[in-house]
């Protein structure tokens, strides 16, 4: 079973920047994928960024392009989201998902989900 403990939200002024971790725990498969999630007051969750542990594959949606960049320690099993140049739209609970093999940029292909954590970009 694989553990997700996501952390570094919080409130920032637009223009402003956040890094959040990804910290996986557990049995973990030597290929696997954390895909980052969002989810806005009264929307649906959407997807932001996903890597693949492997082949350092990494998808971003046109949203986040040129502002966001995700990486990951593999040592640590851990990835991390750089968000700079923040917008009100960005604010959101953000969250990861773990799963083994490539990444997929659909939740229903994740297995495994952190608890959140609060991103509020204030205008």
């Amino acid at each position: 079973e694989v553990q997700l403990q996501a952390s570094g939200g919080g409130l920032v002024q637009a223009g402003g920047s956040l890094r959040l971790s990804c910290a996986a725990s557990g049995f973990i498969y030597d290929d696997w994928a954390i895909g980052w999630f969002r989810q806005a007051p009264g929307k649906e969750r959407e997807v932001v960024s996903c890597i693949g542990s492997n082949t350092g594959s990494i998808y971003y949606a046109n949203s986040v392009k040129g502002r966001f960049t995700i990486s990951s320690d593999n040592a640590k099993n851990t990835v991390y989201l750089q968000m700079n140049s923040l917008k009100p739209e960005d604010t959101g609970v953000y969250y990861c998902a773990y799963r083994p093999g490539t990444w997929y940029n659909k939740e229903e292909y994740y297995n495994t989900w952190g608890q959140g954590t609060q991103v509020t970009v204030s205008s």
